[in-house]
């Protein structure tokens, strides 16, 4: 009698069935850059540049070291200092708190909205009126576009108008996205992105770019990521930084941009798919109207379970899960002493909670998703019975 074939251990994001689909085209644009030998700032940067900016409709995409190094460059450009103070969310990645206080200026966290993940509209306002009352100038206001989808802009930029605020869209998760008809990286003064491995569009090591039609900032940035360098190559002109994109990630990147819509495609058939066998059970993500999302994280809300019994179970299965972000920005011990929403932070809390992610990337074949949702499902029965 043969034994019973063990299931396969699955990829929570396979790179490596994307390596496959590119075949030689990557190795290929590696091998033109070690033959010419311009290993920083060679002209696949400018290609990469040029390629983003057309892609998204922006007059300028300026590459840099990473998504934390394209915040930071920003904020450094809007001369933003100690004494100052950004409002962000608290649901969110270290890198986004992390590029303010970096410069000695305060964040301030701010709730999200509890279907969207993202940066929630009343508690941005009420937190801006307390820092008024408190006498702390608000400068500006970063919303990260949280596992794929768009903030809600609309009443973000209203409110940053009417206040006097400039906005910073930090979609390091949603390159791709777009919200009413406007691709991520035209809304706000800039945009930022990530190129880091797992994101939809991820290099093979660390990258980043900051997106905008902004003219006077564009240059600005162009002189900061090149250590505040002038005109002539000895001539610094402000105090800088090293963030250049290797050209060896920008050779990647061009290659792995051709298939990038392709692979948006495929995220959202399974994202739907997901949502469809998974809708009875979890609390689903659902995207808002006028909005697309590149589903950087599938994740479930799960306010009845065990998270821990969850992924226990389904680890068993051989089925991987995360979760993002098990302990929101304003709990994190670096970051405790900074402000709050006036009203507190309850759906942050309650979304750390309650939040796991399964696997989601662009190769999922529908076997595999059927194979994923059916232990989701399995796991959550005990959640479905009556209790006793």
């Amino acid at each position: 009698m043969s034994e019973a074939k063990m299931p396969e251990q699955l990829a929570f994001n396979d790179l490596g069935a994307q390596r496959r689909r590119l075949g030689r085209a990557v190795d290929e644009a590696i091998r033109g850059v070690l033959d010419h030998g311009m290993y920083v700032m060679g002209p696949e940067v400018a290609e990469l540049e040029r390629d983003l900016s057309e892609f998204c409709g922006v007059k300028h995409a300026i590459s840099c070291g990473n998504g934390t190094d394209a915040l930071s460059l920003v904020l450094l450009a809007q001369n933003v200092k100690a004494g100052d103070a950004v409002l962000c969310p608290s649901f969110t990645f270290a890198a986004t708190a992390e590029a303010i206080a970096g410069l000695g200026a305060t964040p301030v966290f701010v709730d999200v909205a509890e279907d969207s993940f993202n940066l929630d509209a009343t508690s941005l306002v009420s937190s801006i009126s307390m820092l008024k009352r408190s006498g702390t100038k608000p400068v500006g206001i970063i919303a990260v576009d949280l596992f794929g989808q768009p903030a809600d802009y609309n009443h973000i930029e209203e409110i940053a108008s009417r206040e006097g605020l400039w906005l910073v869209c930090d979609a390091a998760q949603a390159f791709g996205a777009s919200y009413k008809g406007r691709p991520i990286g035209s809304i706000g003064l800039a945009t930022t992105t990530s190129f880091f491995p797992a994101k939809p569009l991820g290099c093979y090591g660390d990258g980043g770019a900051v997106f905008t039609n902004d003219e006077e900032l564009a240059d600005t940035i162009l002189s900061l990521r090149m250590h505040g360098r002038g005109t002539d190559n000895g001539d610094h002109v402000r105090i800088g930084m090293n963030s250049r994109l290797d050209t060896i990630q920008a050779a990647v990147l061009i290659e792995k941009l051709k298939i990038f819509p392709d692979e948006l495609v495929a995220r959202n058939r399974i994202a739907k798919r997901y949502n469809e066998q998974l809708g009875d059970s979890a609390v689903v993500p659902s995207i808002g109207e006028g909005a697309t999302s590149v589903w950087a994280q599938y994740t479930l809300r799960l306010p009845r379970c065990d998270r821990g019994a969850f992924q226990a179970s389904l680890a068993a299965a051989d089925v991987p899960t995360a979760v993002y972000y098990r302990t929101p920005m304003h709990q994190q011990a670096a970051y405790r002493h900074f402000p709050t929403a006036p009203n507190g932070l309850p759906a942050s809390n309650r979304l750390a909670a309650a939040v796991v992610s399964l696997p989601m990337h662009a190769y999922l074949s529908e076997e595999v998703q059927d194979r994923i949702t059916a232990a989701v499902r399995s796991a959550l029965a005990p959640c479905h019975r009556p209790k006793r």
